[in-house]
């Protein structure tokens, strides 16, 4: 496999390196939290500079094992669903619900800006169940090549890069346009959104991009009450991983508010049919 230089990506669309760096490196790991030998392959084939990311941690790892368990769980009941990857990254989910014998029949769509979609090209094998897409998530063409009634919809990474108005306006449409679905994505609290727009440095050679949306566990239930075609809102919890991981997964800690308000979260949306 090519060995890429990871720099031809920049600003939001560079963050993948980032989820990269900390998945590839637990997934390494002997008592890692996740399996996902892409990942590493992913990892070791793109040149660049990961430690200006900061220490690696599980928190990307554990992200991806509760968007898979919703998926897998979908993909069990309904086995020749479509399953929108929006602004997808270096995510490599289909191959382990693929691994996890849940995606025989499924169609896979990938979206993501053009050079995103360019390297997934490069470095990640083709596969006739994989629609891919080059181009924004804010773009709703991108809506009328999803075929089928059972429709699962990932914004993985994404909605906290949009602005409130986009990413609320996204939501929405989706409901409106995919009756009967699913949409998952995961949110950071409004602290830290506060924190990243005057400039949240992950070393002294990186500050993150900008991240203006941000719910609280309790505003994405209520999701269920203020957007049309949302039956159901949950909250889908981190599982457990090592160490301060683990910690912040015990049941009761979310029973304190103060402590609730502060923790990422993940909504998962049931839309009417």
């Amino acid at each position: 496999m090519p060995t890429i230089h990871g720099d031809i990506l920049d600003g939001v669309s560079a963050t993948t390196l980032w989820t990269l760096h900390n998945r590839a490196t637990e997934a390494k790991r002997s008592d890692g939290v996740i399996r996902d030998p892409w990942a590493v392959t992913l990892f070791d084939s793109i040149s660049y500079d990961y430690l200006k990311f900061g220490k690696p941690n599980q928190s990307h790892a554990l992200r991806a094992v509760a968007f898979d368990a919703q998926m897998r769980e979908f993909l069990t009941a309904h086995p020749t669903a479509s399953i929108v990857a929006l602004a997808e990254g270096l995510q490599t989910s289909f191959w382990r619900l693929d691994a996890a014998g849940v995606a025989d029949e499924l169609t896979w769509y990938s979206i993501d800006l053009p050079p995103v979609m360019a390297l997934r090209a490069q470095l990640l094998p083709h596969d006739d169940r994989i629609v891919a897409l080059a181009q924004s998530a804010l773009d709703r063409s991108w809506m009328d090549r999803v075929t089928g009634e059972d429709v699962f919809i990932t914004a993985e990474g994404l909605l906290m890069y949009l602005e409130p108005d986009d990413a609320i306006g996204l939501v929405r449409d989706c409901a409106a346009r995919f009756p009967g679905g699913r949409m998952m994505f995961d949110n950071i609290p409004p602290f830290f959104s506060r924190r990243t727009l005057k400039g949240f440095k992950l070393s002294d050679r990186y500050t993150a991009p900008p991240m203006p949306f941000a719910m609280t566990p309790d505003e994405g239930l209520a999701l269920a009450d203020t957007i049309a075609g949302v039956r159901a809102a949950r909250d889908i919890k981190y599982p457990p991983g090592r160490g301060v991981f683990k910690i912040a997964a015990w049941p009761p800690l979310d029973r304190i508010a103060a402590f609730r308000r502060v923790r990422p979260s993940v909504t998962l949306l049931e839309f009417a049919r």
